[in-house]
């Protein structure tokens, strides 16, 4: 009787897993020691099952060394997922096969639901980048909340939320602040492409349980196509860059990777 043998993964392979579940156990942690553990538990999940964190470490989405908002931050998930990519790489313990590991000079994260802040702000509390500065979350509507001057911006499945005119001019307020460091800026948005109607009405369905399941009475939401978001932000001065992320799930996302050239300066 043939005997099969077990498929090993690739040496690089295997240590990108590896270091995958390192950081996602260690950015886990920072709720862990909250006496709420939902927190924790929604960490775990989201950081486990979506694709999307372990995509912008893979790809280099996060450039070294931004002065990062996060609008829409939620219980502030990047900037733990952050803090511990530094620390792994600090520690020598960074493949590789993966781009230098992202690191925020500062971190400054907008959450309009007070519940989310509250626990973002009692999580990360005590925690400092190598920079020195302490990842920062306020409680505020990102449509009128004042917005520092970024190296990289973060807008991950919140747009929606917000009618069109209010998308089209928080867009504009990104890429001034985004301009306003003086170098190349980045933003990066997950959107759902509206054109693929059955993926797209099936991630309203989930967004609307989990909406529910975190205590928030479900907004509104607008959508677009993705050639009308790809559109709007090359208006704005952006090439943009999409990158599929429906693989695997059953919704329409698209991630947009929208770079913003420094004044006088290539692409």
């Amino acid at each position: 009787m043939k005997r099969e043998l077990p498929v090993v993964a690739p040496p690089s392979q295997a240590a990108c897993d590896a270091a995958w579940k390192a950081l996602h156990r260690a950015a886990c942690a920072v709720y862990w020691r909250r006496a709420d553990r939902w927190p924790w538990f929604w960490a775990r999940g989201k950081l486990g099952r979506d694709p999307l964190f372990r995509g912008l470490i893979e790809r280099g989405d996060l450039p070294p060394g931004a002065r990062v908002l996060d609008l829409g931050c939620g219980q502030g998930l990047v900037a733990a997922l952050l803090h511990t990519a530094e620390a792994l790489a600090r520690q020598g313990r960074w493949p590789q096969a993966w781009p230098a590991a992202p690191w925020a000079r500062s971190y400054t994260g907008v959450e309009l639901m007070a519940r989310d802040a509250a626990r973002a702000q009692a999580a990360l509390q005590g925690l400092a980048f190598g920079s020195g500065a302490a990842p920062q979350v306020v409680c505020a509507d990102f449509r009128a909340a004042e917005l520092p001057a970024s190296d990289l911006v973060l807008l991950l499945d919140v747009l929606h939320y917000v009618e069109p005119a209010a998308q089209d001019a928080l867009l504009w307020r990104v890429r001034q602040v985004l301009a306003a460091s003086g170098g190349p800026g980045r933003l990066v948005m997950r959107v759902a492409d509206a054109t693929d109607r059955r993926r797209y009405a099936i991630g309203q369905w989930v967004d609307r349980l989990v909406t529910r399941a975190r205590g928030h009475a479900r907004p509104p939401v607008w959508g677009r196509p993705l050639a009308a978001w790809t559109a709007q932000l090359q208006a704005l001065g952006f090439a943009v860059r999409p990158v599929p992320m429906s693989r695997g799930t059953p919704f329409a996302n698209v991630l947009l990777v929208a770079d913003l050239a420094a004044p006088g300066g290539a692409r």
